[in-house]
């Protein structure tokens, strides 16, 4: 089924006309329980793999409980397949439209006990013979850990930059805006609007946009060579809350009181939402990523 992002309650960049310069578009991607093809974007589905190319494993040493020793390689997660035809905002390196994500269901790497994730760029039309079926790690860390297999639909947004990168003067005029709005909210009994959750950045999954900072603040971002990095993908616990209404689509409109409907995925990692960055320069450079 398609998704459709509501028309944002305002014009905010008719209030704030500096709001132009701190504009970008995303890709939301809503995954939705299903059954994707191998040659399809998707969640966890068939990946377009090779048959003669080796899976890549999780080698480190960890904690992996019961039935595995800490030290034995086991198979990474296929968490997302993205093509760059479905995908607007997806850039990869030149002539190279499929990205595959993986990762260890393993929350225990390294000092910051963070993710593993791994990235494969590659020619879809490269892949002859294809692997039949993904392999699967026989123990994971979390249940949380382990995506749904879901079908994508993926719409094109606009956000706008999170409010503590904004200039300063733009800042403090928002905030005079979003009080007047709040004692008028409280006088009617009505939504609050608010810029940060129904007019910056779209929730849930998705590819390029911005960054939110609500937990730690914003932090730079570098890459080896010392460009700032940009989101690639964003790994959200939930498509939308009570904080960010306007921003559930008009097909998921009756689905909002619904339990569970906001989480398809069923992914929680690290403090509930995971972001891959990767170089604009060269998206070959190593990514890091960052939770929030």
């Amino acid at each position: 089924m398609t998704r459709t992002t509501p028309e944002r309650p305002v014009d905010i960049e008719a209030m704030f006309p500096e709001l132009a310069e701190y504009r970008r578009t995303t890709t939301r991607l809503h995954p939705r329980p299903g059954s994707p093809g191998r040659h399809e974007s998707s969640v966890a589905g068939p990946f377009l793999w090779p048959a003669d190319e080796p899976w890549p494993m999780c080698e480190a040493v960890h904690e992996k409980g019961h039935g595995v020793r800490d030290d034995e390689p086991i198979p990474l997660l296929a968490a997302a397949q993205l093509f760059t035809r479905d995908v607007p905002d997806l850039t990869g390196p030149e002539g190279r439209d499929l990205l595959q994500v993986f990762w260890c269901p393993f929350e225990v790497h390294g000092p910051d006990r963070a993710m593993d994730v791994v990235l494969k760029w590659r020619r879809s039309q490269d892949v002859g013979d294809v692997l039949t079926d993904n392999p699967e790690p026989v123990v994971v860390g979390r249940a949380e850990c382990v995506p749904n297999t879901c079908v994508l639909d993926p719409e094109q947004v606009v956000e706008h930059e999170w409010p503590e990168l904004l200039s300063e003067d733009v800042q403090e005029r928002i905030d005079v805006w979003e009080e007047e709005l709040m004692n008028a909210a409280a006088e009617e009994d009505a939504y609050e609007l608010t810029y940060t959750g129904d007019l910056s950045i779209a929730p849930g999954w998705k590819v390029g946009g911005f960054a939110t900072w609500g937990l730690t603040g914003p932090a730079r971002i570098d890459c080896a060579c010392g460009a700032p990095m940009r989101p690639l993908l964003t790994v959200t616990d939930r498509e939308w809350d009570l904080g960010s209404l306007p921003w559930v689509p008009l097909e998921d409109q009756e689905s909002i009181g619904v339990r569970r409907a906001n989480i398809p995925t069923g992914v929680y990692v690290g403090r509930g939402q995971m972001r891959i960055f990767t170089c604009p320069i060269d998206p070959t450079h190593p990514h890091r990523l960052n939770f929030q």
